[in-house]
């Protein structure tokens, strides 16, 4: 295992320097797995946000005018130190998230090392010039960031974030969450040593009431970007109001999922439960509402039973899936399963007790529910655990009527006969992602949702463009 205490846990990364904090507080990292710490990551305070935020602006004035091949070169450098690190990468989120490390790589790294290669070649946008009639169309970096990243998928949104800021020309503050902050640790190094200019890039980690809520009140920061709940997203969007920030938010999801009458049941059952059980149901666009036509709803109740009772728990190289983050976060999710039988949901596979032999670690079974309305509370709300619902429907119409009944509207997913047959039920859907068939995630194209989901996009063009001012010049007609 990867010495963490190597990594500068007990500094805070500020103008290019490894640095005390004004504070002195300490959090542990826990391995939800073993129940273990795993080292000590120091808090920072307001007063670090303060230095960190000045830094970031006087880096701003000159960063901003750096040509689109530098902030190429600096991306590009990024993402091979990202590559020649990959096993760090990987043991860090695995060990203090819990996901199996054979999964860890490529559903946590992978994907964020050809991100941050895919805003090295975008970084070229910002030289581009539109003709609108008789005026111009210029980019401009939007100016200093603040980053409050998730537990969840921790180094797939510093990416997401960090990589289309510099590609813009923007300076940043990021702030990892205190469960999983191991990987913006070793992000910081990759960047100092590629010598990214000091002020361009600060980490300063701490409690999200203390350091993420100072991100989103400074003001001396232009645009503050967050990944998390619902219920925190409106507080970063509250404490930004007042300084008119521009405010990029991705949150909670409680996902569709549909299947038509003549879709393959045993591809398309298999592949959603998948999706739930993959990161131990702890993600943002999980498929956790699975809608069923009622004349084969009891065929795909049985094929989720077979697939939640053959998944694989623990860390080892055959498990699908690990522990759950935290032992608060396996209480909720617990709690979840017990709300659902006391409603009445009919409990298929799993249950609210430890899996055998996994007594220590913060480890729950995977959960299938069948006889769900959409009404009942695990049909509403985000459980962020290994919890499916199976819900069914008389007809299509009803199907996209419940699918469209939640206040989230982030993800959505449709198995047809085939991919073509199902695009007119996806033009009805009110989400911002939806998997047709088994379609993979795809980091070039907008993520994001409707409603209580958030605004704004990551990844793909969009996601460099939330980083954007755009100038109009009216010249000479």
């Amino acid at each position: 295992m990867t010495d963490f205490s190597k990594l500068r846990t007990d500094k805070l990364y500020i103008n290019g320097q490894w640095q005390d904090s004004h504070g002195g507080d300490r959090h542990a990292v826990i391995c939800p797995a073993s129940e273990e710490k795993i080292c000590e990551v120091i808090q920072g305070t307001t007063e670090d946000v303060d230095l960190a935020v000045r830094a970031a602006r006087r880096a701003f004035q000159s960063w901003r005018r750096t040509s689109a091949a530098e902030r190429a070169a600096f991306l590009n450098a990024i993402a091979d130190g990202m590559q020649a690190r990959r096993e760090e990468l990987i043991e860090a989120i695995s060990v203090a998230l819990g996901c199996p490390a054979h999964i860890t790589g490529w559903l946590h790294v992978d994907g964020p090392i050809y991100a941050t290669r895919f805003y090295a070649e975008r970084a070229y946008l910002m030289e581009e010039t539109e003709k609108a009639a008789h005026s111009l169309i210029m980019r401009d970096p939007v100016g200093v960031c603040g980053f409050i990243t998730p537990w969840n998928y921790p180094l797939h949104q510093f990416v997401g974030k960090v990589a289309p800021a510099i590609a813009a020309g923007c300076t940043m503050i990021a702030k990892p969450s205190e469960m999983t902050p191991l990987q913006d640790y070793v992000m910081a190094e990759i960047i100092d040593g590629v010598g990214l200019p000091a002020g361009v890039f600060n980490l300063v980690p701490g409690a999200g009431p203390i350091v993420g809520a100072a991100l989103s009140s400074h003001p001396g920061i232009d645009m503050v970007s967050f990944t998390g709940s619902t219920r925190a997203g409106v507080e970063v969007a509250r404490a930004a109001a007042p300084t008119v920030k521009r405010v990029c938010q991705e949150l909670g999801g409680k996902s569709p999922f549909i299947l038509t009458a003549d879709a393959d049941f045993e591809a398309a059952v298999r592949w959603g439960c998948e999706d739930v059980f993959i990161n131990t149901g702890q993600t943002c666009t999980a498929l956790t509402r699975m809608l069923v036509p009622a004349e084969r709803y009891e065929e795909a109740v049985e094929i989720a039973k077979r697939v939640a009772e053959g998944v694989r728990i623990g860390k080892g190289e055959d498990a699908f899936m690990g522990p759950l983050s935290s032992a608060r976060q396996r209480d909720i999710v617990r709690g979840y399963i017990e709300k659902g039988i006391s409603e009445g949901a009919r409990l298929v596979a799993g249950g609210a007790e430890a899996p055998a032999g996994l007594e220590k670690g913060f480890y729950v079974k995977p959960t299938v529910f069948a006889d769900v309305t959409n009404d009942m509370t695990i049909a509403r709300e985000e459980i962020f655990g290994p919890v499916i619902c199976l819900i069914s429907y008389q007809d299509i119409d009803e199907a996209i009527a419940i699918a469209n009944d939640s206040e989230y509207g982030l993800s959505s997913g449709v198995w047809a006969k085939d991919a073509e047959s199902a695009l007119p039920l996806v033009r009805r859907l009110e989400a911002g992602l939806c998997f047709v068939n088994g379609g993979e995630f795809n980091y070039d194209a907008p993520f994001g949702g409707y409603k209580r989901s958030g605004n704004g996009r990551e990844f793909g063009r969009a996601g460099l463009d939330e980083f954007v001012e755009l100038k109009s010049v009216q010249m000479p007609a």
